[in-house]
């Protein structure tokens, strides 16, 4: 304590030798600095405008780089200088009157580019180039194929391969999926559920539980799924999983039908059965609990039925798969609520 005592005692004293000897302007510049370096203290850095740095630049010029560090307490003098030369570089430069290589690409021709590529995959870009210039738009080969690949549209034998669901839509008619849900019962007994799916109608049928899917059993669960259907389809999908064994194929492909099994760890290539087993859990399993095979399969009867029979689906334009029309209205009629599934699922029809 009386060492920072005295050190503070002779810096006092020497201040007020500097103010008893000196100018005003001394004492006036000392008190500034010092409170600079007050506010140093507590800002850890500044922020400058480019007035400010314009100001600071010019000033520096006056005084010599020796002295800057001395001058200079919030920046560093190399920071200064800096600004100096960027001061000196703007000043300096001068406006470009010339344009820079060719003008850009109008919009609109982009969008037409993009436009005419995306409705025909078989166009390359030379043939993208030839119908615009025939539409009279003047634009160089090279900047349709810059055009095109900075929209993502890659070679024409790329662009001409039928995607996957270019191929299910396209063959919706035709094609079956099949998959199995799972179901826990109330004991902890897991119940696999075989089910079909037609694409096109997007009609589901119930192929059948059992707690131990083997490969004969969903064979023999194929062949009587076969018997009791009187449409004919062309494909029928399935995952990889060793329920679908080679002979399982083989029942589908004896009725002219070819197998297709999807890659692994794929679920979107099943998509439609997929949704189906989420839509079943979401309105119906979800809702209740499941104790033996008897119950979940006169649950899922009834829900079947509600399915195929009733329940609207956007894709059929809100009708049923077994019902093409919905039904129109009859001024003053009642609607009555009738139950399925014990009461977890309602249908809403207009009174007889």
């Amino acid at each position: 304590m009386n060492l920072i005592a005295t050190v503070r005692h002779m810096i006092i004293g020497r201040l007020r030798w500097l103010v008893a000897t000196g100018d005003e302007r001394d004492a006036e510049i000392l008190a500034l600095r010092h409170q600079i370096l007050v506010l140093q203290r507590q800002i850890h850095r500044p922020r400058f405008t480019d007035t400010d740095r314009t100001i600071l630049a010019i000033l520096s010029g006056a005084i010599t780089r020796a002295r800057l560090k001395d001058v200079l307490l919030i920046v560093q003098p190399a920071t200064v200088i800096a600004w100096h030369r960027r001061l000196v570089a703007r000043h300096w430069t001068y406006p470009h009157t010339m344009p820079r290589g060719r003008p850009p690409t109008l919009a609109e021709t982009r969008q037409l580019a993009i436009r005419l590529a995306t409705e025909n995959p078989t166009w390359g870009y030379r043939r993208v180039h030839g119908e615009l210039a025939r539409l009279g738009y003047r634009i160089a080969a090279s900047t349709v194929w810059t055009i095109l690949r900075a929209a993502g549209i890659g070679p024409t034998p790329e662009r001409t391969r039928p995607t996957w669901a270019q191929f299910i839509r396209s063959e919706a008619k035709g094609i079956l999926a099949t998959d199995f849900a799972c179901v826990d019962s109330a004991t902890l007994r897991r119940f696999h559920v075989l089910f079909f799916i037609e694409i096109g109608s997007r009609r589901v049928h119930l192929g059948g539980i059992t707690t131990n899917p083997t490969g004969p059993w969903t064979t023999q669960a194929a062949r009587n799924f076969l018997m009791n259907i009187d449409r004919q389809f062309r494909f029928v999908i399935h995952d990889g999983a060793g329920q679908y064994a080679g002979s399982f194929d083989a029942v589908f492909e004896a009725d002219g039908m070819s197998a297709i099994t999807t890659p692994p760890r794929a679920p979107m290539a099943n998509a439609y059965a997929e949704r189906w087993v989420r839509t079943l859990r979401h309105e119906l399993l979800d809702r209740t609990v499941i104790w033996n095979e008897r119950q979940l399969r006169a649950l899922l009867v009834g829900y079947i039925n509600h399915y195929n029979q009733h329940r609207p689906h956007r894709s059929l334009d809100q009708a049923a798969p077994n019902h093409a029309n919905v039904v129109t209205i009859t001024p003053g009629q009642p609607i009555v609520r009738h139950t399925r599934c014990g009461g977890l699922i309602n249908e809403y029809r207009h009174a007889a």
